[in-house]
């Protein structure tokens, strides 16, 4: 799934601080997602950030098939560091550490 062919309903890029390739899985109804994208924007990193349940079919499918990868019982929010590392929740401590915070 390309993330830079989203809508801001669906998610979008964050500019900031180059901390490695940070995505944020969330949903648009979600309160600690929401925490979740705060405290990145916050910290001043940059990010990339995707609603899946703004999207539709095909990118929908690609989108939970990528966080899978990740986070097998697809739950939210899920961060993404390098590809490497995911972190399920809102855990401030563990998203400062990650990221060198």
């Amino acid at each position: 799934m390309d993330i830079s062919t989203l809508d801001k309903e669906q998610g979008n890029h964050i500019s900031g601080i180059d901390r490695g390739k940070v995505v944020m899985y969330g949903l648009s109804t979600c309160v600690w997602c929401k925490k979740t994208k705060k405290l990145l924007t916050d910290l001043g990193v940059d990010f990339d950030f995707v609603y899946v349940d703004k999207l539709d079919g095909e990118d929908e499918d690609k989108a939970v098939e990528e966080l899978r990868r990740f986070n097998p019982s697809v739950s939210f929010p899920t961060t993404v560091i390098n590809g490497e590392k995911a972190i399920v929740g809102f855990k401030e401590k563990q998203i400062r550490e990650a990221l060198g915070f």
